[in-house]
């Protein structure tokens, strides 16, 4: 029976060699995140800014201000502009129903004079002479209309360019468009921004993305929805494993990335997949992961 003893480590080699087959990973990676950057929507000088890197911020708050003095004196000017053009305009509107009642009243008259007239009691030429005068009535309030209509118009573009401006103003104010870990900070309080210019980048690091590659003949394997075992390094022995769903996978095939590896060795293409895990802290972008397909029991 002794003689067999020898057998024993090499027995056990060949154990642990299964074992680590069976948990050797199918697809390697590294994790990443849907990143935003947030980008200056004005031109100017910024007043202040409450932003840090590693900051978590609430979707909605306001990080930042642009100075808008140049853009509330345009608006008030606009605004001062448009009042005066509707004083104008109401003015006229005034001096149209002035004319309207001289119509009134140079109508009143005609019909009095058309009556005498008949009666012989009144002569042509003042009934010629009314007619004249209903004449450069109507000429009168046709001309006053029209300089009312292009007056109201001029209230209505000045209505536009301080609604314009307004938004512009508000567009002064950078707001955080979603909830997220702040990443990398672009700017500083008192530097002079431009439109589309960035401010900061954020992501939301309560989900992470693993971008994996699969050769072509694991692709059968996996599918969307399908869970699958995520792991990443506890320390320099262990792994930690978490389960993940398969959110996306490459209709294009393209040629293995230098720093990936497959279970296999390397092969000429591979079709690049991501596994939505929920992360607690401990995975980051750019950490390198590992997935196997058959998922945590």
């Amino acid at each position: 029976m002794k003689k067999y003893f020898f057998l024993i480590p090499l027995i056990l080699a060949w154990m642990n060699s299964c074992k680590d087959d069976k948990e050797k990973a199918d697809a390697y990676g590294t994790f990443e995140a849907t990143e935003i950057t947030v980008s200056s929507q004005a031109n100017g000088r910024i007043l202040w800014l409450k932003v840090e890197e590693g900051q978590i911020l609430d979707s909605g708050v306001v990080a930042g201000i642009v100075d808008t003095t140049d853009l509330q004196l345009k608006k008030a000017q606009a605004v001062a502009q448009q009042e005066a053009t509707s004083l104008t305009a109401e003015n006229l509107r005034t001096q149209i129903a002035v004319q309207e009642q001289n119509k009134e009243n140079v109508l009143v008259d005609k019909a009095r004079v058309e009556k005498l007239l008949k009666d012989g009691a009144a002569t042509k030429k003042q009934l010629d002479d009314i007619n004249g005068s209903l004449s450069l009535i109507e000429r009168q309030v046709s001309a006053i209309r029209s300089q009312f209509a292009a007056l109201n118009e001029q209230v209505v573009a000045a209505g536009r360019q301080i609604d314009q401006l307004t938004k512009s103003i508000s567009d002064c104010r950078i707001i955080n468009p979603v909830k997220g870990t702040v990443l990398t900070k672009y700017a500083e309080p008192d530097e002079i921004t431009t439109f589309g210019k960035p401010i900061y980048k954020l992501a939301d690091l309560s989900v992470i993305y693993l971008r994996v590659y699969i050769s072509g003949a694991q692709l059968p394997e996996i599918h969307l929805g399908q869970t699958v075992t995520v792991m990443f390094d506890k320390d320099e022995k262990t792994n930690t494993s978490v389960s993940g769903v398969i959110s996306w996978i490459s209709q294009t095939a393209e040629f293995t990335p230098k720093t990936i590896q497959t279970k296999e060795e390397r092969v000429n293409l591979v079709y690049a997949a991501k596994i939505r895990v929920q992360n607690d802290g401990s995975m980051k972008i750019g950490m390198p992961g590992e997935i196997i397909i058959k998922p945590l029991k």
